[in-house]
């Protein structure tokens, strides 16, 4: 079955809805986000970063939008409305980690993911915020090695998180690096975290892995293009 495709109310863009965020109104008026898309009643979906929205917001532009899209009904949208969004991604793809971790998809330890990669069994690899660049580096390797893909440009993803908070949502100690050992689970992290990311916008994610184009470097991270069946703004 193939998803419905959604379009962005600010700026007409279509995209599956694993690649928007999805607003809903709270029972008191507010418009909150529901990144994953199953509060009741009405929705409208963003696809814009978070400077974008922050000067929609700023603007009325979304104010606009928003009524439109739950038609005229009684709104309120708060003025840390992009902070809310972020912070919600953040759980939500921090989610996803530790769910995958109690499913047994996931390699935490240099030496185990080193391992893993070397036998061509990793999907992913992500790191800290505050990785050695010398572990990066060898894990990087390690990976295009077992991949056949030397010389390539092939590395992992560093999260905008420290340790301890990798540490926490994964329930383990000193988690640094990450791998990812399923294909499925890639799949899933890549499109939690990338929605994150993607909103955040490049300038937090710190090096060694500080550039926007290197999610696409774990294979599951690009989303799924589907087809489409159904085009609308708002459900």
């Amino acid at each position: 079955m193939t998803a419905p495709v959604r379009s962005c109310i600010l700026g007409r863009e279509r995209a599956s809805p694993g690649e928007l965020i999805r607003l809903a109104l709270a029972p008191d008026g507010r418009v909150l986000p529901d990144v994953r898309a199953k509060a009741p009643g009405r929705g409208a979906w963003i696809g814009v970063d978070r400077a974008g929205l922050e000067a929609a917001v700023a603007k009325g532009k979304l104010r606009g939008a928003l009524a439109r899209a739950f038609k005229g009904a009684a709104l309120t949208v708060p003025d840390d409305l992009p902070a809310l969004v972020a912070a919600a991604l953040e759980r939500n793809a921090l989610d996803r980690l530790g769910l995958e971790s109690r499913a047994g998809t996931l390699l935490t330890g240099s030496e185990r993911i080193e391992k893993a990669a070397r036998a061509g069994k990793l999907y992913a690899l992500y790191h800290a915020a505050d990785a050695s660049d010398d572990g990066v580096r060898r894990l990087a390797q390690a990976w295009r090695v077992g991949r056949d893909e030397e010389g390539s440009s092939l590395k992992g993803l560093a999260l905008p998180v420290d340790r301890p908070i990798l540490s926490l949502a994964l329930g383990r100690e000193n988690v640094v690096h990450i791998g990812v050992i399923d294909r499925a689970a890639a799949g899933r992290l890549g499109e939690a975290l990338g929605r994150w990311l993607q909103f955040i916008g490049p300038d937090p994610i710190p090096a060694p892995c500080a550039t926007a184009a290197q999610g696409a470097s774990a294979p599951g991270s690009v989303r799924a293009q589907t087809a489409v069946t159904t085009d609308e703004e708002c459900e």
